[in-house]
């Protein structure tokens, strides 16, 4: 296609040429467009802080109308699902990168750790809690999970001054309960008490949360061991379901 998406890092990317992708947007950009209600739309980009354009659709509506764009459509390749993504992320308005978000989780087993980049672009560029997060948990974690040997990448992130990089690398393990590598985990959590931002200090009281439903001690622990680095924020959250 000769397109190029380019991110925060100033990385660059290709899109790749995929028919697949050509059909997918074209539905999707006929039948979203359709659908939108200017009036919801104001007040979506009021509330999510004027981070993009909406186009005032319901979360049940817009995944109704993703499953009409997506009927009898191909299985994707890495290219396909990297196409749908970069060119939805071009889009302006917000839903687009909802459908690109949940396109990518539906077929993260497609993807190689050669997407990594391309998921560090989506995190970086346009960057808000609303696809940061399920990019994290869904996306990268699960190509962390299925190749370990890209823990080394997040060890990195989590130094990153990029804090929806760093917000990534503590939420990536956020649904691998037993498997989680607690090491890791809380080291990235001291690693980064300390930063002044409210997503950084809320991410690591939610992933904390998140892990003491599967080792409640091992959190209580931790946070009685750290908790004169740790936010207050951080330890409320951790702290929530399980108590000091």
């Amino acid at each position: 296609m000769g397109v190029t998406a380019s991110g925060t890092s100033g990385a660059r990317f290709e899109v790749p040429d995929s028919p697949l992708a050509d059909s997918v947007l074209d539905r999707l950009t006929a039948v979203y467009a359709a659908a939108a209600d200017p009036r919801r739309a104001a007040s979506m980009r009021a509330y999510m802080k004027d981070i993009a354009p909406f186009l005032g659709l319901t979360t049940p509506e817009r995944r109704a109308l993703s499953r009409t764009v997506l009927v009898d459509t191909a299985r994707p390749g890495e290219a396909d699902c990297t196409a749908i993504a970069l060119r939805c992320w071009e889009l302006p308005e917000r839903e687009y990168q909802y459908f690109a978000v949940d396109y990518l989780r539906r077929h993260v087993a497609r993807l190689s750790p050669g997407f990594l980049p391309v998921a560090r672009h989506l995190v970086t560029t346009v960057s808000w809690w609303d696809t940061v997060d399920a990019l994290a948990a869904h996306v990268v974690g699960g190509l962390v999970a299925a190749d370990p040997e890209l823990r080394t990448d997040m060890d990195a992130w989590i130094e990153d001054d990029d804090l929806w990089a760093a917000r990534t690398a503590l939420l990536h393990q956020l649904r691998y309960k037993e498997a989680t590598d607690t090491g890791r985990l809380f080291a990235y959590c001291v690693r980064r008490s300390g930063h002044p931002d409210f997503f950084i200090r809320k991410a690591i009281g939610w992933c904390l949360r998140e892990y003491a439903k599967t080792d409640p001690r091992a959190v209580r622990d931790f946070v009685a061991a750290e908790r004169e680095r740790l936010a207050p924020l951080s330890v409320r959250e951790a702290l929530k379901n399980i108590g000091p």
